[in-house]
């Protein structure tokens, strides 16, 4: 996925190239938050567990849920996230953070309560 979404010209940070994979999720979004990241994710349930919307919260995190149900290549989650590329654009712009919003498989954009 990071590799068609830089194609399209997005300066992309993958997880793993500044954390284990198995980093705690306070860690990398509080790293998140400070660097001014854009976080990309497909946990539905991150807006669920309290220590991660804390984290969410702490760091001002703007979160962006691909929720496109099942197990979907890179290049078609990269395909929908490029759909939905201008609502992101404009999320961003007019939301401070913290938020979290989910991307639908139709590149719908909708900003969650958490």
């Amino acid at each position: 996925m990071a590799g068609a979404l830089r194609n399209a010209g997005l300066n992309i940070e993958i997880h793993d190239d500044h954390f284990s994979q198995n980093a705690q999720d306070l860690e990398w979004l509080t790293a998140a938050g400070k660097n001014d990241w854009i976080v990309v994710t497909r946990d539905e349930r991150i807006r669920y567990r309290v220590a991660e919307k804390h984290a969410v919260r702490r760091a001002k995190v703007r979160a962006f849920v691909l929720a496109a149900q099942g197990d979907l290549r890179a290049e078609l989650l990269a395909e929908i996230f490029l759909k939905a590329l201008p609502k992101i654009r404009r999320t961003v712009k007019q939301r401070k953070p913290p938020f979290i919003a989910k991307i639908s498989r139709d590149g719908n954009v909708t900003l969650l309560e958490f």
